[in-house]
């Protein structure tokens, strides 16, 4: 028989590789809507199907290990004893697994008191005496002791199962120094870590291989042990029963009695329904099409799939009069899409659940449908913030905001949001939004119409709906959509800047920058790239002998932060000339971005990023205006270049005062902190006061900031140690000073642990307003995932709850500025601070609307406290 005719086995480790797939894919980013992890299995699939691909065996099987418990432990009970207890992310993924491997006819073998190896081992000795090609997919080590001129071990990388080396026995001889039948002895004398068998003292893998090129075999070695000298020769004899027990528990076997034949595992036809099902159900949409390709059941699966979707309707091209009418005749709602080109709408799509309709952009129809875009009929959108630009661009604005996809698809998952219609299609029912490939001049597949984005929009809609919780769907028609309305008002109008005020400042950073580097170049008596890594960890470590920091892929850490930790505790010129440098740059970066996006009306137009946070607090895009520094003498000269606009008076900056903390004392109830706000007095002061047992007036500076850095760090999970570096004192005074704390805010320290204990029941957090926030890592085994989601989860409902109260704020301040016909309007959210272009003799009525409208936008136990400035620039503006 020759080669190319001899059949082809391949056994796969189930289990071992499994494991390796959990933790080479982040196990947020795999888990079904309900909750269900699914790195595990998704990782495994995708290798199997590359591997199935790739080789073509004939013939398949994959191996699980029933237990920890086999006939080795019985041997020796300490066999894997020190093996981790299974991470719970990873319980229940291989019965999962299982069910996908039944559903593509692929076999599956386990039995009790064996390991999955033993199968492995049968199957692979049984196919090559039958003249089978045998491939060998296993992680374990053990399986080298298998390879032979038939069978071929395939063992993943340290990255995880996407890469495998190909071990013939060559190979072997050439990475171990023996052949593949020696491997399990060179692990006997060496021992085995993840199997718990201490090998001979100060033996490793080279001395091994010596000895056993030297007698020949394992047992010639144990035989002469009395003729190996030194003290590895002592401690060879004083482990020989070690060694021995190592090479009969990693001896595989290869005569378990299993219930098929190498022949009972040709590879058989897969099932397009069970795969379609349960590949679905574990959202794997883009395995679908991988699996279905590889079984040449393309034709099958299609079937299955279109006969699981909805039809798609054929979208009515429709005249202006005749759109307007269709409208018109709909009770309930309507799913809009808009086209947009260069930002100016080009086709129209509408759509309810049953029918669809669209129309191109013209005048006529923009003169035709106005009204109604502007009406009170429910309207729903996908991804609406831009398109409601685009009709803005034409006069035309858009009411009645009913529900958007992407803003409601990232209140139900804030940390892994889905980008756009298609994935929404894909996540909730389950099917492939028909798009157009780009990249094709003559695309062959036409994508969906604007009037079939708009019906898939609505019946997402209906999917998401059912899936928000109450509280949450508040949060989106009471406080999201309302936003998004503002927050594409305040992108249109932009902000005035001064190219001059800008370009300024960055031709002296620029020198600054220049000089502090020639500088630091004198201090180490050459000239390095004081951007360059690389060249850092020469001059930091190696050159200066500075202690070495955290360890990174590419060497040791040279970020800022740990720069400043270094210099702090090991000064030296040249650190602090880098960390000079560093800041020179990164301003002058942040400037010439914002000077670089001034438009030729002389203004910055930001885009504000609604679902790019976990807190709800919004971000800005191109450019980034939350990146400016606060309360810094470069951040007032990047401020001011901010200036009020042409035919306007003045700016108005408000600020909420210390909101995060009047969250705190609102939900914790406490009573002093309580009085605080209440009485008027400075906070910090009066915390201090109780704190250190004096009267407000002999409260320090010192003393002040000590409680304001407490009071803050609490509502991020601060701990003693990191307040006391953060504060420069020792741990011991931090804390005792936290204990001081708690003592006289007691409520603060119960609220901070009743939170996370009920999100820990819950699997989320919740503001006063209804956002949530899950946290599945709180139950994680692993402990640094599940401190950090205990961090997260402290501050969680506060800063959201902040983010929820200045969104109020802001529409509310919008609508009724446009309410009153006020030409005032709001240009920009920083933070928890808002700007606002105030109109010639508006100021009066502007700035008791902004007042009114951030003082009322939440009714807490204390008073919201809102400070406001006037001036030409944000700078001086400023409060």
């Amino acid at each position: 028989m020759t080669d190319s005719a001899k059949p082809t086995l391949l056994v796969v480790d189930g289990h071992s590789l499994a494991y390796r797939a959990f933790y080479a894919l982040p196990v947020d980013n795999f888990s079904t809507k309900d909750g269900q992890h699914t790195n595990g299995i998704y990782g495994f699939l995708a290798m199997l199907i590359n591997l199935i691909k790739a080789e073509k065996p004939t013939h398949l099987a994959v191996a699980f290990d029933t237990s920890r418990q086999s006939f080795r432990t019985r041997e020796y009970a300490e066999y894997k004893a020190n093996r981790s207890e299974t991470p719970s992310e990873f319980k229940g993924q291989i019965p999962i697994l299982q069910d996908c491997l039944a559903a593509m006819s692929i076999t599956v073998l386990q039995k009790e008191d064996f390991e999955a190896d033993d199968i492995l081992a049968t199957l692979a000795t049984q196919a090559a005496a039958e003249h089978y090609d045998v491939l060998v997919c296993s992680g374990d080590r053990d399986t080298i002791q298998l390879v032979n001129d038939d069978i071929t071990l395939l063992y993943p990388n340290v990255q995880g199962v996407s890469q495998l080396k190909r071990y013939d026995r060559q190979a072997v001889i050439d990475r171990y120094g023996v052949p593949p039948e020696q491997y399990p002895d060179v692990a006997a004398l060496v021992g085995e870590t993840s199997d718990n068998l201490p090998g001979v003292p100060k033996v490793g893998e080279k001395t091994a291989v010596k000895w056993l090129n030297q007698f020949g075999s394992l047992d010639e070695l144990l035989d002469n042990a009395d003729k190996v000298t030194g003290v590895v020769g002592g401690n060879l004899r004083a482990h020989l029963d070690d060694v021995r027990r190592n090479r009969t528990l990693n001896r595989l076997l290869t005569d378990v009695e299993l219930p098929v034949t190498v022949a009972e595992l040709e590879v058989k036809p897969m099932d397009a329904q069970a795969v379609r099902d349960i590949f679905a159900r574990l959202e794997f949409k883009t395995l679908i099409p991988r699996v279905a390709e590889l079984a040449g059941i393309e034709q099958q699966m299609a079937a299955v799939t279109s006969a699981a979707a909805v039809p798609m309707p054929a979208a009515a091209e429709l005249a202006a009069s005749e759109l307007l009418a269709w409208l018109e005749a709909v009770e309930g709602e309507v799913g809009v899409t808009v086209l947009t080109e260069g930002g100016q709408p080009t086709r129209l799509g509408v759509a309810t659940l049953e029918a669809a309709a669209e129309a191109t952009w013209t005048p006529e129809l923009a003169e035709t449908l106005g009204s109604w875009l502007a009406s009170d009929a429910p309207k729903i959108f996908s991804d609406a913030k831009a398109q409601v630009k685009a009709l803005r661009r034409v006069g035309l604005r858009v009411e009645g905001l009913a529900f958007d996809t992407i803003v409601a698809g990232w209140l139900l998952r804030p940390s892994f949001p889905d980008k756009n219609l298609a994935d929404l299609v894909d996540r909730y029912l389950d099917e492939k939004l028909p798009e157009a490939d780009p990249t094709q001049l003559v695309p062959e597949t036409e994508g969906a119409t604007p009037g079939q984005l708009s019906w898939f929009t609505m019946r997402v809609t209906e999917a998401l709906r059912g899936e928000l919780p109450e509280s949450v769907a508040r949060v989106l028609t009471d406080i999201e959509l309302p936003t998004l309305l503002t927050l594409a008002d305040m992108e249109l109008a932009g902000v005035a800047v001064s190219h001059g005020t800008l370009s300024t400042f960055s031709a002296e950073l620029g020198e600054r920058a220049d000089a502090i580097a020639q500088q630091a170049f004198q201090a180490i008596g050459r000239e390095v790239n004081l951007g360059s890594p690389k060249q850092l960890q020469e001059v930091l470590f190696d050159e200066l002998q500075l202690p070495k920091t955290r360890k990174t892929k590419t060497g040791y850490s040279t970020d800022a932060a740990v720069l400043a930790d270094l210099q702090e505790s090991n000064p030296h010129p040249f650190l602090d000339l880098l960390l000079q440098h560093r800041e020179a740059t990164k301003l002058r970066q942040i400037i010439e971005s914002l000077d670089t996006a001034i438009g030729a009306d002389g203004r910055i137009r930001t885009t504000y990023v609604q679902t790019g946070s976990q807190t709800g607090r919004l971000s800005s895009t191109d450019p980034n205006l939350q990146n400016i520094p606060v309360r810094t003498d470069e951040s007032r000269r990047i401020r001011s270049a901010f200036e009020v606009g042409e035919d306007y008076e003045t700016l108005l900056t408000a600020d909420y005062s210390q909101i995060e903390m009047r969250i705190m004392a609102h939900l914790s109830e406490d009573p002093g902190l309580i009085e605080a706000f209440n009485s008027g007095e400075d906070l910090h002061r009066f915390v201090g006061a109780r704190v250190f047992a004096v009267d407000p007036a002999d409260v320090t500076p010192a003393m002040r900031t000590k409680v304001k850095a407490m009071s803050y760090g609490l509502v991020y999970g601060l701990s003693a140690f990191g307040l006391s570096k953060q504060l420069r004192i020792e741990q011991s005074e931090a804390k005792q000073l936290m204990m001081e704390y708690f003592a006289r805010f007691g409520a603060v320290r119960d609220y901070l642990r009743s939170s996370v204990e009920q999100a820990r029941i819950d699997g989320y957090t919740e503001t006063i307003f209804g956002r949530r926030r899950p946290f599945p890592d709180l139950a994680s085994p692993n402990r640094v995932l599940r401190e950090n989601a205990e961090r997260a989860a402290l501050n969680a409902p506060i800063q959201g709850s902040a983010a929820d109260i200045m969104k109020i704020a802001l529409f509310r301040i919008h609508e009724e500025f446009m309410s009153r016909d006020l030409r005032s309007r709001v240009l920009m959210q920083i933070h928890d601070e808002l700007v606002v272009e105030v109109a010639p003799g508006e100021w009066e009525v502007a700035e008791q609307i902004v007042q009114d409208r951030m003082g009322d936008a939440a009714d807490l136990s204390v008073p919201l406290d809102v400070q406001i400035g006037r001036g030409p620039n944000w700078n001086e503006a400023g409060h």
